[in-house]
């Protein structure tokens, strides 16, 4: 699907929304001034002054507003690529993945695959795509209800009680993780096929011979044109996206543990986490903590030394 991106006044922006009225969409972006799909392009304008023209006919259709039209081909600002990762693979089309939650105590570890087209990175960049660790959970929450769905993903989730069972046996969290990034590569290829991405670009965790050594055993692995770097998130879309979407399920699981507690359930893995511990064992026992915690964390006798100073 073609793209034309325009930079328009506001003032011109309001003449496009008048001569669009009889075909505008319901439904708008985030951050847009309104949304109108035609016979032959869908046209989105942000406020950001950015018209975002979509489809067969976008370049005829860009036309109208007397302005030279060009398909967006500058590079966006990215983190330099490092290791092995291709020069200009920010402008592919790439299959990116990424995880949260490992290193807060309550809760699961998310980890979702994106496909993001070069064609769509234009209308992601608009909609606000960054690392998630950039955005707060009301934007992470807009901006993964419209993107998710644009993008073809997967999500995994690891839950507590699972996590610990394989953690107790000896798996390492390197190992969990490796294995749900590529289960979740493997869906994302199996949904997109015949196509194939020009890159899979994963954020960087373990060595890339380490993540292989890790899902030597699995029933298939995703091995073509895969690359792996830290802040992957700033090289390619693709990994933000999957950022975004793998911290949306991450917040909304937080929200069911929340329910089930009775109270809110903190983030992360300081003090505050250990309060939350303690009165979740104080209120419904020691037992229910597999389902809620990774247990090994430290966190875990952090807590019991809070309930038996309370008890006391």
């Amino acid at each position: 699907m073609g793209n034309v991106v325009l930079n328009l006044s506001m003032s011109e922006i309001n003449k496009m929304k008048s001569y669009y009225e009889g075909k505008l969409l319901d439904k708008a972006p985030p951050g847009s001034v309104f949304a109108a799909k035609t016979s032959g392009s869908t046209i989105t304008a942000y406020k950001s002054g950015k018209v975002l023209f979509q489809g067969g006919g976008c370049e005829a259709e860009a036309s109208r507003w007397g302005v030279a039209a060009a398909k967006s081909t500058a590079p966006s600002k990215t983190s330099t690529p490092k290791g092995n990762v291709p020069s200009g693979i920010s402008q592919m089309s790439v299959i990116g993945s990424d995880e949260v939650g490992t290193g807060d105590f309550f809760g699961p570890i998310t980890v979702v695959a994106a496909y993001v087209q070069k064609e769509d990175i234009p209308l992601l960049k608009e909609l606000g795509v960054r690392d998630s660790k950039d955005l707060n959970d009301d934007k992470i929450i807009a901006i993964a209800k419209v993107i998710k769905d644009v993008v073809p993903f997967s999500l995994m989730t690891l839950k507590n009680e699972k996590y610990n069972q394989l953690q107790q046996a000896g798996m390492s969290q390197g190992k969990m993780k490796a294995i749900l990034h590529n289960q979740a590569i493997l869906n994302v290829l199996e949904k997109i096929s015949p196509v194939k991405p020009e890159a899979i670009l994963i954020d960087q965790f373990v060595q890339g011979s380490t993540y292989f050594q890790h899902v030597k055993n699995q029933k298939g692995v995703a091995k073509e044109n895969v690359y792996f770097s830290t802040k992957a998130e700033g090289i390619h879309l693709a990994v933000a996206a999957a950022s975004i979407l793998a911290r949306y399920a991450f917040v909304q699981y937080i929200d069911k543990l929340s329910d089930s507690a009775g109270f809110k359930i903190p983030k992360g893995a300081g003090a505050q986490v250990d309060e939350a511990a303690a009165k979740l064992i104080l209120k419904k026992g020691r037992e229910v903590l597999p389902q809620f915690v990774k247990l090994h964390f430290a966190n875990t006798d952090k807590a019991m030394n809070l309930v038996n100073k309370k008890r006391g």
